[in-house]
């Protein structure tokens, strides 16, 4: 069985068809290499079978052997040798799994740097201070990654080290503290796991590609998985790629792009990039980042060149794309895409705009089918939209982006554990967070909304937020969160204080806001009807629907009847529990008799506002179904009685 795939191999069809062998990613960037033509940098794919195989009985027997000859073709094409004392090759470890899962397994940048290999890649470029920066970060997330070693043992030192030179930014770092902070990492390392840190490139090669396989069954994805509903037993693929590096210099820098808006779905190009910075710097949202105009400002051909290939990858999957780039010294490479993630308002948006024709290279048009729209906007999509929306709008305290739209009314929470409890005890909560991270995922899961006080509108919590319909402002620069409050001027929100936060307009409130139901976009109608269409003759939609308001409802909402009224519903009311409760306890024939005939009355009311709201349509009416205990009290709440 062959494990290693380079990305230029030549498949018998289209890489696009082998995600189940080469992970989402791993067919994305052999589709760019051989279909497209972009400037990818070179690498291979380890795939899902050996991921499988890996997971049923341990490291395969021939998969050292088929990494040692693609690492060999790497080096010949890159004219350098992994982590060479002299001229060393560094590499990137990411996972792809066949389906996307944002941020949820690991990723390692600069593999192959060690204490010799960061003194050769410091003299061929002539950039100490590159290269300590490049090595501090390669220690931190193989460290944290591969070795399990908590990650605030370097993000403290980090933070120190920025405060003693007066700035918030790492590129402000120079490499006097950089070395400083490659020695606390170091040693930090050695005094959590006993060992030195790894100066082996190809044992730490084989870490990497072992800690992506032992990320797939990680308590985040599996989770993630869970609520995606995605198969546990697909495995991931990993992509071992020659780097190129957006902290080189301040030509240099990293992105992340839309070719359409994920939010809203306006046809316009948006994401946001630093310069001189690495990919994760963007997606943690530990810094602000500067938007694709910004870009243009800054590298206005590269920006020019950019928006080329969204155009060209937009016509080759015929649907919106999300990319990460990097630019290296005046050279832009592209390091991913797939099919992006959207809100439901977007999903909308754009099925319809896609029907209509889309102008791609060479000005010829593209478009889809209606058929193919309507199979886009999933029911989860469409339930999006339908979420409430504040009211009126009140007094905000502070206002970030509005990463995912919605409104959201909880109480603050300030770490994922804090909310995942509070959520089981029926609390609605809004996490707060600096930035969110795949760590935070149990309380993001169980959030009403999320709020962080970092990031940009393609940091992990907004693509996370987006994909799942979940209100999010990101990037909320004036929210200072201390231990489990957080500050805006003069106003403190503490832990379980309830704030209202605009995932539209950004905007975060103290208190509860009112909310109002809302208001579809004008896409939601077209869509309900193109599916009206094709599925006349072949299939009906009945509602579930037990009182006339919600058979209005569902009536309004193209519905041909109701396929089931639960009569049991009826009778959990607030006035009419304890009419139940009253017969079913009534110790004499006359009392049961009048509570009855309340119920009779009550009931006959209930059907013919049903049967109005439905005139000339089906019903049907499900008789009392559960046993009578489920409408008595529990034995708990009679006890605390």
């Amino acid at each position: 069985m062959t494990y290693v795939y380079a990305f230029d191999h030549k498949h018998r069809k289209p890489p696009m068809t082998y995600k189940d062998l080469l992970g989402g990613k791993g067919a994305n960037l052999a589709e760019m290499t051989t279909v497209l033509n972009l400037p990818v940098p070179p690498g291979f794919t380890v795939s899902t079978d050996a991921c499988r195989d890996y997971m049923h009985g341990g490291w395969p027997s021939s998969l050292d052997a088929e990494v040692t000859r693609h690492v060999a073709k790497l080096e010949k094409m890159m004219g350098r040798k992994l982590g060479d004392a002299n001229d060393p090759l560094l590499v990137s470890v990411r996972s792809g799994a066949k389906f996307s899962m944002p941020g949820m397994m690991d990723t390692v940048l600069n593999l192959g740097l060690n204490d010799a290999s960061v003194i050769g890649l410091a003299n061929v470029t002539g950039d100490e201070r590159f290269a300590y920066d490049s090595y501090r970060r390669f220690i931190a997330m193989y460290a944290r990654i591969v070795l399990d070693v908590d990650g605030d043992l370097f993000e403290h030192p980090l933070e120190a080290a920025k405060a003693k030179a007066g700035t918030d930014n790492d590129a402000d770092l120079d490499a006097k503290a950089l070395q400083q902070l490659v020695k606390t990492f170091l040693a930090a390392v050695r005094k959590a796991t006993g060992s030195p840190f790894p100066q082996d490139p190809r044992a730490q090669l084989d870490g990497a590609i072992e800690a992506v396989f032992k990320s797939w069954n990680g308590a985040r994805a599996i989770a993630y998985r869970v609520r995606e509903k995605i198969s546990h037993e697909l495995g991931t693929a990993v992509n071992v790629q020659a780097m190129v590096f957006g902290n080189r210099d301040d030509n240099s820098g990293t992105g992340v792009g839309f070719t359409r808006n994920a939010a809203t779905g306006e046809n316009r190009p948006y994401g946001d990039f630093l310069v001189n910075a690495q990919g994760e710097d963007v997606v943690a949202g530990i810094r602000n980042t500067l938007t694709l105009d910004h870009m243009r400002k800054i590298f206005p051909s590269i920006h020019s060149e950019l928006l080329k290939i969204f155009v060209r990858l937009e016509e080759h999957y015929t649907d919106m794309c999300d990319t990460e780039f990097t630019i290296e010294q005046g050279r832009l490479w592209m390091l991913q895409t797939r099919v992006g993630k959207r809100t439901g308002a977007a999903a909308l948006k754009m099925a319809v705009d896609m029907t209509k024709g889309t102008v791609g290279t060479r000005g010829r048009k593209w478009k889809i089918s209606r058929e193919e729209a309507v199979m886009r906007v999933t029911a989860e999509h469409l339930d999006s939209v339908l979420h409430p929306q504040f009211k009126k709008k009140g007094a905000s305290i502070a206002k970030g982006l509005g990463a995912s739209p919605g409104a959201a009314v909880g109480r603050a929470y300030f770490t994922a554990d804090d909310a995942e409890t509070a959520a089981k005890k029926g609390e609605k909560v809004v996490l707060v967070r600096n930035e969110t991270s795949p760590e935070d995922v149990h309380g993001m899961m169980v959030a009403q909304g999320i709020l962080t006080a970092r990031g940009g509108l393609v940091s992990h919590a907004a693509v996370v937020a987006r994909g799942w319909g979940t209100p999010a402002v990101v990037g909320a620069d004036a929210v200072k969160i201390s231990g489990k409050s957080f500050s805006v001027g003069s106003t403190t929100i503490s832990q379980g204080d309830v704030i209202s936060i605009d995932g539209t307009s950004g905007e975060v409130m103290v208190g509860a806001l009112e909310l109002a139901a809302a208001k579809p976009p004008a896409e939601y109608e077209t869509v309900l009807k193109w599916a009206d269409t094709i599925r006349k003759g072949k299939m009906a939609v009945r509602a579930n629907a037990d009182t006339g308001a919600d058979a209005k409802v569902a009536r309004g909402n193209g519905a041909e009847g109701i396929g089931l009224c639960r009569t049991e519903h009826m009778f959990l009311a607030p006035d009419r529990l304890p009419i139940v409760r009253a017969m079913i306890l009534a110790n004499t024939p006359k009392k049961e008799a009048a509570a009855l005939e309340q119920l009779r009355i009550a009931q006959q009311a209930d059907f013919e506002d049903i049967l109005k709201a439905m005139d000339g349509l089906p019903v049907t009416i499900r008789l009392l179904d559960p046993p009578l205990h489920e409408f008595l009290p529990s034995v708990e709440e009679l006890r605390v009685k």
